[in-house]
């Protein structure tokens, strides 16, 4: 499939590079012949349809069928960009229904590959309303736990992006590809063209990865496996806690496009564990971790005693050669699918999510603080993996690391304490199974909010409190030199968590 500077593919060029040699079975709804130029009689509409018709080859903007990416069987739908500008019509919306109905009857995830320019006018309003059909298919969808995945191609507008390409529970794009609400001939001519380009919309939270038409068969594939539909999956196992000697000297988040060892192309693989489908050490960002997949509630090295005081719980927790969460995933995972960013315009860099396949291939979805004061886009976006990975009926694995929630006035502006409280909604309402460990600082409820009720694990260099002790020793007007017993009576060493029940297990 070509990138957004060469010609674009056809819905079906679109549908083979995914399906190769296994093949695409088309489907079609019964005929619904249009009224003459159609619902309301636009001179030359029949003729510009005629015209589409014997270009493309196609009846209509919309192909959908079965198929087989990888491994996986999968309803695909695909959009036909030299058909009217892959335009939404009422015919198109029979299509689309059809497809969403075809993967619910079949119980199969969905694929779309959309390239559409919006609406089409020549049919008005009847055009318009299929945008409400659309989402009611999709949310029965949703509703029988069914996944949904949306490849947006160049050009994604208008209300086809805002319905089956944003609507999806995951948006990969096309490199270059322009991706937004608002058309090229629409839009404030002052308007910032980033804003309306895959790369802005990643960096926007709108779209979870990047991916190079080469690399996206491989990306849609693990996808397909971490997604589902699966039945009765047991919980996410306690990873084993690993030994501060070599662990990296700084927290920090998975990189952005283009820096370090990852991309947008939003698959890191664990060396030495690669399941079919995922490349290693290619230009698409697929990253080598130092473990695959192998963690496990025991072992792991030399791990260190428990903290004697209150201070010493804190300082460990506070060391910067400490494991972090990304050495953690790397060593819990074989392969990890980073969803990215709140769907709300914002992304923290401090907070990895997304699903993962562990070395035996089952999925869970990971929600992993790295140490830095969370923001409101981070929580908002922890929320959203939950509740897909409920829905989906994935288990949960939460790591616990953060001084606490951020405080700033921009945090204020963005609505703190209600993605707060968002988080904690999500946990509490999960289905599946939520597993936690405290990896080092346990800062307040800011922390708390990812941590689930009755299956909290802590490692040796962890702690937990209600409030930081200098904080704690503020609020009560000691000097300085009393933080340490102020720690010391907050009780918050992990095997003080332990007796306190809070915490299950000291992980080994």
């Amino acid at each position: 499939m070509p990138d957004a500077d060469s010609a674009r593919a056809t819905a079906r060029e679109a549908i083979a590079l995914l399906t190769g040699a296994a093949g695409f079975t088309e489907h079609r709804p019964p005929p619904r012949p249009l009224p003459p130029d159609g619902p309301l009689g636009w001179a030359g509409y029949d003729a510009a349809r005629e015209r589409a018709s014997a270009r493309t080859g196609e009846e209509e903007s919309v192909v959908y069928g079965t198929g087989v990416v990888g491994d996986r069987a999968c309803v695909l739908l695909s959009f036909e960009f030299g058909f009217l500008g892959g335009s939404l019509g009422r015919n198109t919306g029979d299509r689309l229904a059809a497809a969403y109905e075809l993967a619910l009857t079949r119980r199969l995830p969905l694929l779309a590959l959309v390239a559409t320019g919006g609406s089409r006018m020549q049919e008005g309003m009847v055009a318009l309303t299929q945008l409400q059909r659309v989402a009611a298919a999709s949310t029965r969808l949703r509703a029988a736990g069914l996944p949904q995945i949306a490849v947006v191609r160049d050009p994604t507008t208008g209300g086809g992006w805002a319905t089956v390409g944003a609507g999806a529970d995951v948006v990969l794009a096309l490199p270059g590809a322009q991706v937004g609400f608002a058309g090229s001939r629409v839009r404030p001519p002052d308007a910032d063209p980033s804003a309306y380009s895959a790369e802005g919309q990643f960096a926007a939270g709108q779209v979870d990865a990047v991916v190079p038409a080469d690399e996206l068969a491989a990306a849609v594939t693990q996808w397909l496996r971490a997604l589902g539909p699966h039945e009765d999956l047991p919980a996410a196992p306690v990873p084993r806690a690993l030994p501060t000697a070599g662990a990296e000297p700084t927290a920090g988040a998975e990189p952005p496009s283009g820096a370090g060892t990852g991309s947008t192309a939003g698959v890191s693989t664990g060396a030495g564990a690669t399941p079919s489908g995922a490349g290693t050490g290619s230009t698409a960002g697929v990253s080598t971790g130092a473990g695959a997949g192998t963690a496990s509630a025991a072992g792991g090295g030399a791990v260190a005693p428990l903290p004697e005081t209150g201070r010493e719980a804190v300082a460990r927790a506070r060391d910067p050669r400490r494991p972090r969460a990304e050495a953690y995933l790397a060593d819990y995972f074989a392969v990890r699918l980073p969803l990215h960013g709140d769907r709300s315009g914002a992304t923290d860099p401090g907070l990895l999510c997304g699903l993962g396949l562990r070395a035996d291939g089952q999925p869970v979805a990971y929600v992993a603080q790295c140490g830095t004061p969370t923001r409101p886009a981070g929580y908002r976006a922890a929320a959203r993996t939950v509740r897909l990975a409920d829905r989906l009926g994935v288990p949960v694995l939460t790591l616990v690391d953060t001084p606490g929630a951020a405080n700033d006035a921009e945090a204020e502006r963005a609505g703190a304490g209600a993605a707060i409280a968002d988080t904690f909604a999500a946990i509490a309402a999960a289905r599946v199974p939520v597993t936690t460990l405290v990896i080092g600082e346990g800062g307040s409820g800011g922390a708390l909010a990812l941590a689930a009720p009755d299956n909290t694990h802590v490692t040796v260099d962890s702690y937990f409190s209600v409030i930081a002790p200098e904080l704690a020793a503020a609020i009560l007007k000691r000097p300085p030199s009393e933080t340490g017993a102020t720690a010391d009576q907050l009780r918050l060493r992990p095997q003080d968590l332990v007796d306190l029940g809070f915490a299950r297990s000291i992980a080994g």
